[in-house]
């Protein structure tokens, strides 16, 4: 019976990771079709796949490697900075004690609570008063504190033994030597989990850097992929070869983390 029940778990599994894989696969597939193709009402479930000219095209449409390196630099940044400060702010939730800590880690859980587009109107204001439109500046400073990452690495950093803390300082170790040579260390799995979801909030934030960033050499492919969309009509080839190559960052950033996020899911399941 157990043994039914499993092959009829697995083979539900099979079938929802199927519907999720068919949309990547057909827009994969799609990137090597023409539009004519791909727009085709008669023809077949998967286009045709016939050229290579979508991939070729996609610099001239717009300055699709620059952006990308922009996306990338973006992303890997604001990732590094928020997985370094929900480290440090977790850190001391959990491990100091300090009048007012409850409070103010209930004030950090309420920005998680508050809808993202309530906060662009003054986020907006505010930039244009520091000056930083056009500037990387109002992309990475606004996002390097977390209120998610702050809670994830609080929560592990609890389940680390005071003791093993204690006579750390016993010996001598400073609360900076703690940090960086026991605490982060011991919290790979929160790091991989946190680096996983940061860097794609980051590479596929559309609104944010359209708002601030004009300068086309400056601008990130979330946003440069709308030059495929034209008044008239839309290049669907060139946008697919656009986005199935701006996936390929994401991809392996899983690929790299996967094992500790794994790790990470499977140990917060057994608690």
């Amino acid at each position: 019976m157990n043994k039914v029940k499993l092959t009829l778990f697995n083979g539900i599994l099979l079938i929802l990771a199927i519907i999720t894989v068919i949309p990547f696969v057909w827009m994969l597939v799609s990137s090597f079709a023409t539009n004519a193709e791909i727009v085709k009402v008669n023809g077949g479930f998967f286009p045709k796949m016939s050229t290579l000219e979508n991939y070729v095209s996609i610099q001239e449409k717009f300055n699709f490697m620059r952006m990308f390196f922009n996306s990338l630099f973006i992303s890997v940044v604001t990732t590094a900075i928020v997985i370094y400060t929900s480290a440090l702010i977790g850190f001391i939730f959990a491990k100091f004690k300090f009048r007012g800590r409850g409070l103010l880690f209930g004030i950090v859980l309420s920005t998680m609570m508050l809808p993202w587009a309530v906060t662009i109107i003054p986020k907006y204001e505010m930039m244009l008063d520091f000056g930083w439109l056009d500037s990387y500046k109002a992309l990475i400073i606004p996002a390097m504190v977390s209120g998610f990452g702050v809670f994830l690495f609080r929560q592990s950093i609890s389940g680390i033994s005071d003791e093993m803390l204690e006579a750390a300082r016993i010996d001598g170790a400073s609360d900076f030597y703690i940090f960086h040579r026991i605490i982060l260390p011991m919290s790979r799995n929160t790091i991989a989990s946190l680096a996983i979801f940061q860097f794609l909030w980051s590479w596929e934030d559309y609104l944010w850097p359209f708002l601030m960033i004009n300068d086309e050499n400056k601008q990130l492919i979330s946003v440069g992929l709308r030059a495929f969309n034209g008044q008239y009509g839309t290049d669907y080839g060139g946008l697919f070869a656009a986005t199935s190559l701006s996936i390929i960052p994401i991809i392996v950033v899983y690929i790299i983390f996967q094992k500790q996020f794994i790790a990470g899911v499977a140990k917060g399941s057994g608690k």
